[in-house]
């Protein structure tokens, strides 16, 4: 059963470039679809340059999923919450105020390592995910905030799958193309 705060970690083999070795939160998930965001493909873009409203800020913005990528979304941990926000999980959001967010950043009350920022998301229609996890596209993780977001972005997908232990820890040295080896 999948859940808002769940993560989806693709299986090795998922055969689709936008997910290949993904982590995606999920932040919404109910009848009429699913919504998330790929935690661990940065751009080389940063924040100050989308948002000209805070000029000091080079926070790396993340591939979020191929929906919308003209779109800018952000999740933060933190005990309190914006005005506008989701929560997703135990001090864990989704987008929320967008002045509040420029005053936070630019009165340096904003700590970089509390937020992510995402170009597009990713979303599933009706069906659409119960299909891609009926195939075993899909591995439903319940990590703890806490333990993906300090994690790099190029290691969280195996360090994810190695905590899982048995035969994730196993596929999470599978190489990406086996007749490479």
């Amino acid at each position: 059963m999948i859940s808002k705060g769940n993560l989806l970690i693709s299986e090795p083999y998922l055969g689709d470039d936008n997910f290949e070795r993904t982590v995606i939160l999920i932040c919404e998930h109910n009848e009429e679809g699913t919504i998330g965001f790929v935690l661990n493909k940065p751009t080389i873009i940063t924040l100050d340059s989308v948002v000209p409203d805070i000029p000091q800020c080079q926070e790396a913005l993340f591939v979020g999923g191929p929906v919308q990528q003209d779109s800018l979304h952000f999740i933060y941990r933190n005990k309190e919450y914006m005005d506008g926000s989701m929560e997703i999980a135990e001090n864990l959001y989704w987008g929320g105020d967008y002045e509040q967010l420029i005053a936070l950043i630019n009165n340096k009350e904003f700590n970089p390592e509390d937020f992510r920022f995402f170009l597009g998301y990713s979303g599933w229609a009706e069906g659409q995910l119960a299909d891609e996890m009926s195939k075993n596209s899909w591995i439903v993780g319940n990590a703890d905030v806490n333990d993906w977001f300090g994690i790099p972005p190029e290691e969280l997908w195996r360090n994810l799958l190695k905590g899982m232990g048995g035969k994730y820890k196993m596929y999470s040295n599978y190489p990406i193309d086996p007749r490479l080896n």
